[in-house]
C-alpha cells in the first residue's frame, strides 16, 4: 500500500519525529464550498492548525496517487476544479487511482488514507450519516461504517443537520464507536448546536479527549472515535431556520431525483441559497473551531 502513498516532506518529518499532525479532507474544499471561498477556507484552516502547534496534513487523491499533505498549489488546484472532481469514498479509490484520476477524500476516505500515514486526529465539519427515509433507500453514509473499523479520532460540528439523527446515533452505538460531546451533553447539529438528541459522554478538555482516545488504542479496541465540537454560540444559526431551509431542500432534490453521492452537496448548496449564505458563514466558522480543538488534542496526544 505505500507505493500508493505519497507525503509531503514537511508531515513524513512531522510523523518521524512524533510531532503532532491533524488531517484535513479535500470534499469539503472541491464539493462544499464555492470558489474561491473553499481555497481561503482551505487555507486558514491549516495556519489555525499551525497556529494551535500542529502540523496540517490536507488529504487528496492526485494523479492517482493517495496525498498526505497537499501544497498550496494542490489546494488552489482542486478548489478550482471544484465539482469535476470526484468524491471519492471507499469503493471509488482502487479505480481512481488504477486509472491515474484525482478524488477529493470524504470523512470516509480520509480516515484510511490518515490512519495508512500514521495520522490519528483528523478535523472535518459534519460526518455524513443516516439519510431521511433511510429505512425505504437505504442511505447511509460510509463514514459510519469507517468510524466502526479505522483507528481515527474525527472531530466534528455533529452530523450534518440533513440527516436522521436518531438513527445515526444507533448506527454509531450499534458499531461501538464512542460519540463524545465536547462541553456539551448533547449532540451538535452542525449548523446549530442543539438537536435534542444526547451523547455518550461529555468531555471538557483536549487533555481528557487526548487520554480517552489513547487508552482505547491501548486496549486495542478497533474504530475510532467521535468528537462532536458545537460551533461557536455567535455562529450557530436558529434551529427553525435551517431546519425550514433542510425541508425545503430535501423536498427540492426529490423532485429533481436526486440520490447518492450528489445529495449533500446539493442540499448544502441549496440551503446556503436559502440561506442567503448564512449558512457558508457557519460552515467555514464551524470548520476552524473543530481545528482548533483537533491540533489541541493533537498536541496533547504526542505528550502521552
Amino acid at each position: 500500500m505505500n507505493s500508493y502513498l505519497s507525503m509531503s516532506d514537511e508531515v513524513r518529518q512531522a510523523l518521524a519525529d512524533g510531532k503532532p499532525v491533524v488531517a484535513l479532507e479535500s470534499t469539503i474544499i472541491s464539493h462544499g464550498m464555492p470558489y474561491p471561498q473553499n481555497v481561503e477556507t482551505a487555507m486558514r484552516v491549516e495556519q489555525t492548525i499551525r497556529d494551535h502547534g500542529a502540523v496540517p496534513a490536507t488529504i487528496a487523491i492526485i494523479g492517482g496517487k493517495l496525498k498526505a499533505g497537499c501544497t498550496a498549489e494542490e489546494i488552489e488546484y482542486l478548489g478550482k476544479k471544484g465539482q469535476a472532481v470526484i468524491k471519492a469514498s471507499r469503493r471509488d479509490l482502487p479505480v481512481l487511482v488504477a486509472r491515474g484520476e484525482d478524488g477529493a477524500t470524504t470523512v470516509t476516505t480520509t480516515m484510511m488514507i490518515a490512519a495508512m500515514a500514521g495520522i490519528r486526529v483528523f478535523a472535518t465539519g459534519g460526518i455524513g450519516g443516516v439519510h431521511r427515509g433511510a429505512e425505504t433507500t437505504m442511505d447511509i453514509s460510509a463514514d459510519l461504517e469507517e468510524l466502526a473499523q479505522t483507528q481515527v479520532m474525527v472531530i466534528c460540528a455533529g452530523a450534518k443537520s440533513i440527516l436522521d439523527l436518531g438513527l445515526t446515533l444507533e448506527y454509531l452505538e450499534t458499531k461501538g464507536v464512542p460519540v463524545i460531546g465536547y462541553g456539551t451533553d448533547e449532540l451538535p447539529a452542525f449548523y446549530t448546536r442543539h438537536s435534542g438528541f444526547g451523547v455518550d459522554y461529555r468531555i471538557d478538555s483536549p487533555q481528557e479527549l487526548a487520554k480517552a482516545f489513547k487508552v482505547k488504542q491501548d486496549l486495542g479496541l478497533q474504530g475510532g472515535m467521535l468528537v462532536t465540537n458545537p460551533i461557536p454560540e455567535q455562529y450557530s444559526m436558529p434551529a427553525k431556520v435551517i431546519n425550514n431551509a433542510i425541508d425545503e431542500a430535501i423536498a427540492e432534490a426529490q423532485r429533481l431525483g436526486i440520490k447518492g453521492k450528489k445529495t449533500t452537496p446539493f442540499l448544502l448548496a441549496k440551503i446556503k441559497d436559502i440561506t442567503g449564505g448564512d449558512s457558508l458563514a457557519a460552515n467555514i466558522e464551524l470548520v476552524l473551531n473543530n481545528a482548533r480543538l483537533a491540533a489541541q488534542t493533537a498536541v496533547a496526544l504526542t505528550k502521552m
